[in-house]
C-alpha cells in the first residue's frame, strides 16, 4: 500500500492538487473519499473534474445523491453517501446502475460503505487543519502508477 501525504493551503491549492491527480486517473477508478463535514470533499472533486478535461460546474452532491459529470467514454460519477447508514439501504441509491466501465466513481462518506467498494479502490482521506488548511492522505494500492504524483 503506498500513502502520500499533502497539506493544501486554499480551496485554490486543493483544487489544483485535485486537478494534477485527476491527470494520473481513468474510467474504472473508484475514489473512496473519508472525512468529516467541511473537510473539502466537493472542492477536490472540482479540481478533479478539471483534471478530466470536463467543464462542468461541480457541485454537492448530498440532496440528488449522485451528480455526473461528462459523458461515456469518461465521465465523473460524484456520489453521496452521508444519508447511507449501510450496505443495504444502497441498492436503493441507484449506484449499481452506474457503468463502472466508462466512468470514475469519486464516493464522499464512502466509510458508510466500504465493503460494497473494489479493494482496489483508492482511499483520499481529508482533514480539516483550519478554515484553509487540509491534510490530504493518498492510500492505494498501486503505487507504481502513482509514484510520480506530486503536489
Amino acid at each position: 500500500m503506498m500513502r502520500k501525504e499533502f497539506i493544501t493551503r486554499s480551496p485554490e491549492e486543493t483544487i489544483s492538487l485535485a486537478e494534477k491527480f485527476g491527470k494520473y486517473l481513468h474510467a474504472g477508478d473508484v475514489l473512496a473519499y473519508l472525512g468529516d463535514l467541511g473537510a473539502g470533499k466537493t472542492t477536490f472533486t472540482r479540481g478533479l473534474a478539471l483534471g478530466l478535461g470536463l467543464k462542468d460546474l461541480v457541485t454537492s452532491p448530498t440532496f440528488a445523491l449522485v451528480h455526473v459529470y461528462g459523458q461515456p467514454p469518461l465521465q465523473l460519477c460524484h456520489f453521496d453517501m452521508y444519508r447511507i447508514s449501510d450496505e443495504n439501504e444502497l441498492e436503493t441509491t441507484g449506484f449499481y446502475d452506474y457503468d463502472l466501465k466508462e466512468s470514475i466513481f469519486a464516493v464522499e462518506w464512502s466509510e458508510n460503505i466500504l465493503s460494497a467498494l473494489p479493494a482496489s479502490a483508492i482511499r483520499l482521506t481529508l482533514e480539516r487543519i483550519s478554515d484553509e488548511e487540509r491534510r490530504i492522505i493518498l492510500e492505494t494500492k498501486e503505487a507504481e502508477r502513482f509514484a510520480d504524483f506530486r503536489a
